[in-house]
């Protein structure tokens, strides 16, 4: 469970930052920048908040709604920013993701000291960057921004489900699956899906697609699932 000791270690003010969606083939890549007030940190989040990929979509919605309470008590800043499916495609995923990070903290509303940043890849700040491997799993201010961006991401992605039926986003929010594979052999390519990413583009150039859906890897640096 994550806790505040790498926040302590730190000078001055502290934000976590996390991303989600480098893995899907469709839709943008979400970042999000949290700053905590350990002094009114709520007992829910210290017995509740986790790495996202470890909670229930109940219980990240539940800790969604208490960072968001958070903030609007003056506990917490809250900074999120995207990189579009162009930006993806047209600078790579790695690049869009750090981009959208550089956007979640330009609009946190307040200057950081040190970000602590999960992962070992570091975005161009102006304020000291720590990397933390693993580190939604360690650090509370990474955490609140893993829950920010992937509850803020699959949101988008279910908002855009009803105007693209066939895909399945409104459970696989945009990942790749048999059921998000037939819906693109089925119905083609939408605006949303990342053109540079391996079964899109063989789709559009007419390959079939259910079993690239099925093996599909998109690298080292998508370490995160639906």
């Amino acid at each position: 469970m994550p806790d505040f000791k790498i926040e302590r270690r730190c000078k001055g003010l502290v934000c976590g930052i996390d991303e989600a969606g480098r893995g899907p083939l469709a839709g943008p890549v979400v970042a999000a920048a949290v700053v905590l007030d350990p002094r009114r940190f709520p007992t829910s989040l210290r017995n509740g908040l986790d790495d996202s990929k470890a909670l229930t979509i109940e219980q990240r919605e539940k800790c969604y709604r208490a960072l968001r309470g958070c903030a609007d008590r003056g506990a917490a800043r809250i900074g999120v920013g995207a990189a579009s499916v162009a930006e993806i495609d047209r600078i790579n995923i790695l690049r869009a993701a750090l981009l959208a990070m550089t956007r979640a903290v330009a609009v946190l509303g307040i200057g950081p000291d040190t970000a602590l940043v999960d992962g070992d890849i570091a975005p161009p700040l102006t304020c000291r960057v720590q990397t933390v491997v693993k580190g939604d799993a360690l650090s509370f201010s990474i955490a609140a921004a893993s829950v920010v961006a992937k509850v803020t991401r699959d949101r988008i992605m279910r908002g855009l489900a009803p105007r693209y039926p066939g895909y399945g986003w409104e459970t696989n929010v945009g990942y790749s699956t048999p059921q998000h594979g037939e819906g693109i052999r089925q119905l083609g390519v939408t605006p949303h899906h990342r053109r540079s990413f391996a079964p899109v583009r063989l789709a559009i150039a007419g390959a079939a697609v259910l079993p690239l859906f099925a093996e599909f890897d998109p690298g080292p640096e998508a370490v995160d699932s639906p």
